[in-house]
């Protein structure tokens, strides 16, 4: 298969090596000093199980890497909207499109049935731009879960995970993304086909919505907020509001508030990516991750008091920290 990987930073570029290396046609699209690296010299990875590089295409033209067969959206929820004008080039008649965001995506009551079906979200689709320029039937969805960091232009750190779930958004299982399954399990990742996608979105997102945005906040790592006694009763709260959304638009998130905090705690001294984008002055996650949810909750006529002052306060912050 051929893939495109746009917004190849740390994950996406991992993604795209590790394929490369199985075989695949792999080009990478990214910018700054991060694309001349990896043009000179590969995307180099730092792993657990082995150092590599591999020698991709690496460029900031999508018209320069053509028709593909998968394009992966590795870009942040709130770059999306700039690009999604700019992937016409690689898309043939049947592409494939994987957007791989943290938090509710803007796709997310496409092909989803019932009352709901076609309703988009402002916070996350701005406009509608990327629902105007993205086709629904291209779309498989995504729940990434590994965690890197690009440590110097064009050299990745893979830190731990190498689960990419997938799904069909009407929940059906194709012959495309069993394609797409065994291309990425082949190149020694996990690619599970979920029969419910949003459901492991939420899952995901239980904890993103409270940990990020209030270790941007307080400067605290996951195991500081998850042992703190005021800190851990706030995201605890802000959990509680987020799961009586997913009750009501009939999601059982399949892990329990108490599981979260657990998990939290294992991951012991992590700064959340939110929290290191706050550190180094980049745009921030909020609405993907915390935005959406609310607005989600004003829809269902649910009040989340903790979670709204955290966002406005973390917004704040944001704004201070550009």
């Amino acid at each position: 298969m051929r893939f495109a990987i746009y917004g190849a930073g740390a994950i996406g570029a991992y993604l795209g090596a590790k394929l490369s290396v199985a075989g695949e046609d792999v080009a990478l699209v990214a910018r700054g000093p991060h694309l001349k690296a990896m043009r000179e010299n590969g995307a180099r990875i730092r792993a657990a199980e082995g150092d590599f590089t591999a020698k991709v295409l690496a460029t900031d033209d999508p018209a320069e890497v053509g028709e593909v067969d998968v394009v992966v959206l590795a870009v942040k929820a709130h770059g999306l909207t700039a690009i999604a004008p700019l992937l016409k080039p690689m898309l043939g008649l049947n592409t494939i499109v994987i957007p791989a965001q943290n938090g509710i995506p803007w796709w997310y009551f496409q092909g989803h049935g019932g009352q709901w079906e076609g309703t988009r979200l402002e916070s996350v689709d701005p406009g509608g731009v990327i629902t105007n320029h993205i086709a629904t039937g291209r779309i498989i969805g995504c729940v990434v879960y590994p965690a890197a960091t690009i440590v110097e232009p064009g050299v990745i750190q893979h830190e731990e995970g190498n689960r990419f779930s997938l799904g069909e958004l009407d929940g059906s299982s194709s012959d495309r993304c069993k394609a797409l399954s065994a291309a990425i399990g082949n190149a020694g990742l996990r690619a599970p086909i979920r029969s419910n996608i949003r459901q492991e979105i939420w899952v995901k997102l239980l904890g993103n919505l409270a940990f990020n945005p209030v270790s941007a906040l307080t400067k605290a790592s996951m195991v500081e907020i998850a042992t703190d006694p005021e800190a851990r009763a706030v995201a605890r709260a802000m959990m509680e509001e987020a799961y009586a959304v997913a009750q009501a638009l009939g999601v059982e998130i399949p892990i329990t508030i108490d599981q979260r905090m657990a998990g939290a705690e294992q991951v012991g001294d992590h700064k959340t990516s939110m929290l290191q984008d706050i550190e180094a002055a980049k745009p921030i996650e909020i609405e993907g991750l915390v935005g959406s949810v609310l607005e989600l909750g004003a829809l269902l006529d649910i009040p989340m008091p903790y979670t709204s002052t955290v966002y406005a306060c973390t917004k704040l912050l944001a704004q201070k920290s550009a």
